[in-house]
């Protein structure tokens, strides 16, 4: 019998909507509105690692390098480990892929099982779901809820069952821009090692924090070394989310499982790509600095801006990304109605923060995008910030 899994009919993908990032995307494209929906930086992204790029694509092979990835590039994500968050990895256990949903893909299709059960935090990446249940496997969701957005012991004992095999997180976290602390880590890694379950860590936002934070993957907490697979993102170190470069760490017996599904979805990736990452993995720290302290005066400015326009906006941590409350904001719509209103009638796309859960959403929270210029944000802040005016005089007129 022929193979149907892949026609339009199939369950994972007959109830697929678009992703809600290209909806909004496509709205902003066709109204000419700001985009702080989707995360991407409107900067070209840093010179001296568009130019090694350049440079790799001219005057080095452009012929398919070895499906792992890169030696140099492999070698420069252990030592990038080694120097930022103390972490023991060798290249071997280093896995390159094209981007970090690759990453998450080949992580599940390798691991996941039939039946299998995977344990997820909502809100969450959108992605998540659909690669579960393409695996075969089935997702637990854990529901949070703002503000704290707290993961705690009876959540996690209420979710799990006997064929819970594996944990899938983001730290820090896109949308809520929190990042998972020390304790409620080291409560992640005892559940973990006492019902025996594989962790998927999603830390593309690891360099991305705020305020002198310090990223601590799961995977360094007593315990997970042998049961975590890290995930990492160029595109979000650097801000260059077009070149689709990421990785997939894990010890041995984990990264030959992983390699092995890899090598059947893209095999490869683009090798001047990797030389330019393996370059800007081996930056000095205050290198890395800098990049945050510049995204750090954007968010401030959104969040200063935002707050003086009469908008309650929520702490962001971490991420390219913030929380406006609409509730406190004393806006009366929720948050996928103002997102459809905000693009049309004030020129600015955003992302209700409910698209990030699969049912019983939080419905008052609107995510924003603040890795853009200044004068774009200023205009945004403008735009909104008359929209809102807008709104509570309507609501006052009883319009």
């Amino acid at each position: 019998m022929a193979d149907r899994s892949t026609e339009p009919g199939h369950p994972v993908y007959r109830d697929m909507a678009t992703t809600i990032f290209e909806k909004m995307s496509g709205l902003a494209r066709e109204t000419g509105a700001i985009n702080l929906g989707q995360g991407f930086p409107d900067a070209p992204g840093p010179p001296e690692l568009l130019s090694a790029a350049a440079d790799a694509l001219l005057n080095r092979s452009n012929q398919y390098p070895p499906m792992a990835g890169l030696p140099e590039l492999r070698a420069a994500v252990a030592a990038h480990y080694a120097e930022h968050q103390g972490m023991d990895l060798s290249p071997q256990e280093v896995i390159v892929t094209s981007g970090a949903t690759e990453a998450l893909a080949a992580s599940l299709l390798a691991l996941v099982r039939p039946g299998d059960e995977v344990l997820v935090f909502a809100p969450l990446y959108d992605a998540y779901l659909p690669l579960i249940e393409r695996a075969g496997g089935v997702a637990r969701v854990v529901r949070l809820t703002p503000p704290a957005w707290r993961i705690t012991q009876d959540m996690l004992e209420a979710a799990i069952s006997s064929r819970t095999r594996f944990l899938l997180m983001n730290n820090p976290v896109n949308p809520t821009g929190v990042m998972i602390g020390e304790e409620e880590l080291a409560l992640l890694a005892d559940f973990c090692v006492g019902h025996d379950l594989i962790a998927i860590c999603d830390e593309v936002w690891e360099q991305v924090t705020f305020d002198g934070a310090i990223h601590c993957s799961l995977m360094a907490v007593p315990g997970m070394r042998e049961r975590c697979v890290k995930i990492g993102s160029a595109g979000k170190i650097f801000a260059l989310t077009g070149w689709k470069v990421g990785w997939m760490c894990a010890a041995p017996p984990l990264a030959t499982l992983l390699a092995r599904a890899h090598q059947f979805l893209t095999f490869t990736t683009p090798p001047a790509l990797q030389w330019a990452v393996a370059q800007g993995l081996g930056k000095p720290r205050d290198w890395f600095d800098l990049q945050r302290a510049a995204t750090q005066a954007s968010r401030d400015r959104l969040a200063r801006g935002l707050t003086d326009a009469g908008f309650a906006v929520l702490p962001s941590a971490a991420t390219w990304f913030l929380s406006v409350d609409l509730r406190a904001s004393g806006i009366a719509m929720d948050d996928a109605a103002f997102c459809e209103r905000i693009v049309h009638d004030a020129g600015v796309a955003a992302i209700p923060v409910s698209a990030f859960y699969p049912d019983d959403a939080v419905t008052h929270l609107v995510r924003l995008c603040f890795t853009k210029s200044d004068d774009v944000l200023d205009e945004a802040v403008a735009r909104l910030a008359a929209f809102r005016q807008r709104a509570l005089a309507s609501t006052a007129g009883g319009g």
